[in-house]
């Protein structure tokens, strides 16, 4: 599972934490656990509370998810940020992290984990597409805008390690600039890609 950086490019690993272990595997496949990493990656460093509105859940429950992913180092407290004592800020510890059916095959636990890990973030980016297509009438020009594509290609697996390169690359590009100052409205975009052999 490649979360942020393809295998050949060579900035995969620039902030990028390669996982091996059952324990993180298994944290990151809770639906909860992974909503709260995909806000902190959109909205920065934050706070229980922040994450409580942010996915209205209560704020005990964000408070123990928050502490099962420092346990396992995927998110560190930020005090730098908090105003008093009882103030606690949150980060991401990594730009992204990733994982391999490969790194994981001498260890039956973190290859369940993994596969249950893949399972939950495949489950979580249909469940978006589906509530855009739900609600897409609403969405004024965002509704021209929004895209989905699909090829058939004959590739080795090397020639589809370096196709992932190369989307994936456009997509850090993108995620990574400064946005203009334009005064324009900018909203987060999900976009997610899979590319693996099939048949019609």
């Amino acid at each position: 599972m490649e979360a942020d950086t393809p295998r050949n490019s060579p900035s995969r690993d620039h902030g990028v934490r390669r996982i091996t272990e059952a324990a993180v595997l298994s944290a990151i496949a809770h639906p909860f656990r992974n909503r709260i990493l995909d806000a902190l990656k959109v909205d920065g460093p934050s706070t229980a509370s922040s994450l409580s509105k942010r996915t209205g859940q209560a704020v005990g429950s964000v408070s123990h998810h928050l502490k099962v992913l420092a346990d396992v180092g995927l998110v560190e407290e930020v005090p730098e940020l908090a105003r008093d004592r009882r103030e606690r800020w949150w980060r991401l510890v990594s730009a992204g992290f990733r994982w391999s059916r490969s790194d994981l095959a001498g260890d039956p636990v973190a290859a369940e984990a993994g596969a249950a890990a893949e399972s939950i973030s495949l489950t979580r980016q249909v469940e978006r597409k589906r509530a855009w297509m739900d609600n897409s009438e609403a969405a004024g020009q965002w509704g021209d805008t929004a895209f989905a594509t699909q090829q058939w290609l004959h590739l080795t697996p090397g020639e589809l390690d370096e196709l992932s390169a190369e989307i994936i690359e456009v997509l850090t590009r993108w995620s990574a600039r400064a946005a203009p100052d334009d005064d324009a409205e900018r909203e987060p975009v999900f976009v997610f890609a899979h590319g693996f052999p099939s048949q019609p």
